[in-house]
């Protein structure tokens, strides 16, 4: 067995998969093509269900099951209305891995995970959050710092994985996530305790990805420096902070911040309301950038690890690629 098997082998033992990497949830990128693609070539696909009706991700697994020959998850936002009838679907399709995104998970959404038999994975941002996961049952976690792309907490990868890998590394498979673009990385977090990887920016501009030509132009011709974290303006409406490359958009997500407060003011949007609307902002706006190829007026989300991404190439070359640089730096350190 090579060295990053076994170190992978808690994580592919739970996926099913050859390597444990798995493609981050990204709207409108991780549908049927990219997700069975990665599966497809020994990685781990994930579909993004986002703001999906029931209905539209029926069809979604449907078509990746179509396509997909090896396992593959999906990806659920806890907030979402109708969590529970989207749990329904997936165990309709015998869905074995689901990823629980966004927040706490709603009481009773383990429970009907678990009851259809699939493993559930819950995204982690910080130590306390994670142990509490650990002891509601959960099979895996991912944690992901900020340097990922769209929506981030306030971390590091690198602190993140100093604080929760040591102290439960050892209890279920992490992933971590955010900022990985190379196989040396993916090394260094194996090698401190860590079951697998998480990656969505490198995958964004593979050949199966749908992205339109200009999104994908925009992230081959962008720097680290350029994927900026939005600014949230009004305190009293706390707005998780998204990555994506400056344009345009990013500016109109300030106005549609003054906007959706103004409304909160009013009294016209309680919170819950008030935050809805800002994620339907993000979803239209990502939707224009990914689907229509408007890089100006859409939001271009990207982690910092666009700078690395320089070609667009296979999803199996992309898996080749970063299973080749993480051996060669295992081995290089004996």
């Amino acid at each position: 067995m090579s060295k990053i098997n076994d170190l992978m082998a808690r994580g592919t033992d739970l996926l099913g998969s050859d390597y444990a990497i798995l493609c981050g949830a990204m709207s409108w990128v991780s549908e049927r093509h990219l997700v069975s693609a990665i599966s497809n070539a020994g990685g781990f696909g994930v579909i993004a269900c986002g703001a999906m009706t029931p209905e539209l991700l029926d069809a979604e697994i449907a078509g990746t099951k179509a396509l997909a020959k090896r396992n593959f998850g999906v990806n659920l936002i806890t907030m979402h209305p109708q969590l529970f009838e989207l749990i329904e679907v997936c165990a309709r399709h015998d869905v074995g891995h689901v990823v629980l995104a966004g927040g706490l998970p709603p009481k009773g959404s383990l429970e009907a995970i678990k009851a259809s038999g699939a493993k559930v994975v819950c995204f982690a941002p910080t130590l306390a959050l994670a142990k509490k996961l650990v002891r509601s049952g959960v099979d895996a976690l991912v944690i992901e710092g900020m340097e990922a792309g769209g929506h981030i907490g306030p971390v590091s990868t690198s602190v993140l994985a100093q604080e929760i890998l040591p102290a439960l590394a050892d209890e279920v498979p992490v992933f971590v996530a955010g900022g990985i673009g190379r196989g040396e990385a993916i090394a260094a977090y194996l090698e401190m305790g860590a079951s697998g990887v998480q990656l969505g920016t490198r995958f964004v501009c593979a050949t199966e990805s749908i992205a339109h030509p200009n999104f994908k132009k925009a992230f081959l011709r962008a720097s680290a420096r350029e994927a900026v974290a939005s600014v949230q303006i009004d305190p009293r409406l706390p707005v998780i902070p998204v990555r994506a490359l400056k344009n345009a958009g990013t500016e109109a997500f300030t106005a549609k911040q003054r906007e959706v407060a103004n409304k909160l003011d009013a009294g016209a949007v309680d919170m819950a309301e008030a935050q809805l609307e800002i994620e339907h902002y993000w979803a239209g706006a990502l939707r224009r950038a990914v689907i229509d190829g408007d890089v100006e007026n859409g939001s271009l989300m990207a982690g910092q690890s666009v700078g690395m991404v320089s070609e667009e190439e296979s999803a199996a070359a992309i898996v080749a690629s970063l299973v080749q640089q993480a051996e060669a730096a295992l081995h290089a350190r004996g």
